[in-house]
């Protein structure tokens, strides 16, 4: 149905186009609008709605929130609605979840389980893991060191440019690096990667394709996303980087055996005298 709205757009009426403008921008509160609210939003006649909504081929208003309400549902992996300064909250969370639901499922379908494999190699053969990102994807490091930490190697992360730069000038061959940036294009973790590839680490970039980190690095994982990092803090991408961290760490973890399973029971173990149980 959205796609039916846009494709008919420039040849509706005046009237009829600002229902479509208003379907375009804000469907879901559209959905569960009545005919007056509709027509009040738009700035348009009740007749106006009912005839747009058999301009879009439906036998009235009911039949054209059906089945607006069933495209949304279907059209989540392929429709992205910005969140507009007009938005209510029953606009803005559906949006939300809808933009980082399309997210993943964008990545989950480009990403090239080639390079998967080859940064779960890399992983395998590594005698310690360094973390690094800075601002946003600092978080992103901190959080995939709390769940490398427990698989029993030597792991740490870095979000200072230069505590990176030094702490990558004393790898040696066998260190891996895990970089992780939403535009791959920052300075300061691009020169903290080369003095690790000259030291002869291996770098795992997790970072947009075709990014200068991308190129640099000796396996990258790509995460592209659509949204606008010179406006908003990057989130989309922040929950993608995460989800590729836990594919890399559920990977590492079952290359390790049986004795993994062991060792991460142990570690939960030991937080048991921590919690508060309920008494039988």
């Amino acid at each position: 149905m959205l796609d039916r709205i846009r494709t008919q757009l420039p040849r509706l009426s005046s009237a009829e186009r600002k229902v479509a403008e208003l379907a375009l921008t804000q469907p879901y509160t559209l959905t569960r609008a009545a005919v007056a609210e509709i027509a009040a939003n738009a700035g348009v006649s009740q007749p106006t709605v009912i005839r747009f909504s058999r301009t879009m081929k439906c036998s009235g208003l009911p039949e054209f929130k059906q089945k607006l309400a069933s495209s949304l549902i279907n059209g989540v992996p392929f429709v992205h609605s910005k969140v507009c300064t007009e938005d209510p909250a029953a606009e803005i969370t559906p949006k939300v979840f809808d933009s980082t639901v399309s997210a993943l499922i964008k990545c989950r379908n480009e990403v090239n389980p080639a390079c998967v494999e080859q940064a779960l190699d890399v992983l395998a053969r590594a005698h310690c893991i360094e973390f690094y990102g800075q601002g946003n994807s600092g978080i992103i490091a901190a959080d995939a060191q709390h769940k490398f930490f427990r698989f029993g190697i030597p792991c740490v992360s870095y979000t200072d440019s230069h505590i990176q730069t030094m702490a990558a000038s004393m790898l040696d061959p066998g260190a891996v690096v895990i970089a992780i940036s939403n535009s791959g294009r920052s300075l300061d973790l691009l020169d903290s990667v080369r003095v690790a590839l000259d030291a002869g680490a291996s770098v795992i970039a997790i970072t947009a394709s075709g990014s200068p980190l991308a190129e640099l690095a000796t396996v990258t994982l790509a995460a592209d996303t659509l949204e606008d990092p010179e406006t908003f803090s990057p989130m989309v991408s922040r929950i993608v980087h995460l989800v590729l961290i836990d594919i890399l760490a559920v990977g590492f973890a079952l290359r390790q055996g049986p004795q993994m399973i062991a060792r991460l029971e142990k570690a939960k173990q030991s937080l048991r005298n921590k919690h508060l149980y309920r008494e039988p």
